[in-house]
């Protein structure tokens, strides 16, 4: 729960960074991440695990595209709490659990309950409403949905400790976070140190509230049910949806509140499945562990 409620702050943190432009903090993000992420490593006498790493080449390969796609996420919602677009960037992580199943159709080859079918149904019937509300295609919430969809797939094919990868994906992208910092810096266009203390702090924090919510996340993933993870998703877009309507007074139409409905229903068919068969494959385990009685 601290985990996604961290998640579901981020909207407040993000437009405290201005009047820093959306691509200086990401790079700033991507440099303090790498540091605070760094320091956790060399406490916990993590680099064997590192060097280790470095030598699969096939996981290094990963670990790069999965840091674009990382790169690509956190700079669209940066981008998107600073133009106003809180409340579609809640609906890409609502929308996210349906594209996470898309992806397990399109590119693990797996095969849809028909539980999951109806709520893909209903969520491709919430894009084609917000699509008319909006007047084009939600591509911000797309693109967050996907990219983390994405990203979760990369994460799972690699199968590596949060921390480790974090680190890794933060190193691939310093450089030229570095680069652009430098030069951002060199034109009179840095921000850092030249607004105010609180908002310096503010920034480098920025590697703070990416990292703590992170460590949390995979701690709790090893203590807790999936499926409890699974209900636990929403409380981030649900705050999200609430500081983007009641906080930053962004409209919600009516024709965007049936978009909306019809992706928590989805949603809600798509929980109601998932818990249906876990329950089903506990029933499963229990009936196969249970010793046949005996005969005379």
């Amino acid at each position: 729960m601290a985990a996604y409620l961290c998640w579901g702050l981020f909207p407040l943190y993000w437009k405290l960074l201005r009047p820093a432009t959306p691509l200086e903090i990401l790079a700033h993000r991507i440099v303090w991440s790498l540091v605070l992420v760094g320091i956790v490593v060399a406490v916990a006498r993590g680099w064997r695990r590192i060097r280790e790493l470095l030598r699969d080449r096939r996981r290094v390969v990963l670990i790069v595209i999965a840091s674009i796609v990382l790169a690509a996420n956190w700079g669209t919602y940066i981008y998107a709490v600073n133009a106003d677009r809180v409340v579609e960037t809640s609906l890409g992580y609502f929308i996210n659990p349906l594209v996470t199943v898309l992806l397990g159709v399109f590119v693990l080859h797996e095969h849809l309950r028909p539980g999951q079918w109806v709520a893909l149904a209903i969520g491709a019937a919430a894009i084609a409403v917000l699509t008319v509300d909006y007047g084009h295609v939600p591509y911000i919430a797309l693109v967050l949905a996907f990219s983390f969809g994405f990203y979760g797939l990369i994460k799972k094919r690699l199968g590596v400790p949060a921390t480790d990868g974090l680190f890794l994906e933060s190193a691939a992208l310093v450089l030229p976070a570095v680069a652009y910092l430098a030069v951002l810096a060199v034109q009179g266009g840095s921000s850092l140190g030249h607004t105010s203390l609180g908002h310096t702090l503010l920034l480098i924090g920025s590697g703070v509230a990416t990292a703590i919510p992170l460590l949390l996340f995979a701690g709790a993933a090893n203590r807790i049910p999936l499926s409890a993870i699974g209900l636990l998703q929403y409380l981030a877009p649900i705050m999200q949806l609430g500081i983007g309507v009641l906080i930053y007074g962004e409209p919600m139409p009516p024709v965007r509140l049936v978009g909306f409905a019809l992706v928590w229903l989805a949603l809600a068919v798509f929980s109601w499945d998932g818990i249906r068969q876990v329950r089903r494959q506990a029933r499963h385990r229990a009936r196969l562990m249970t010793p046949e009685p005996a005969t005379v």
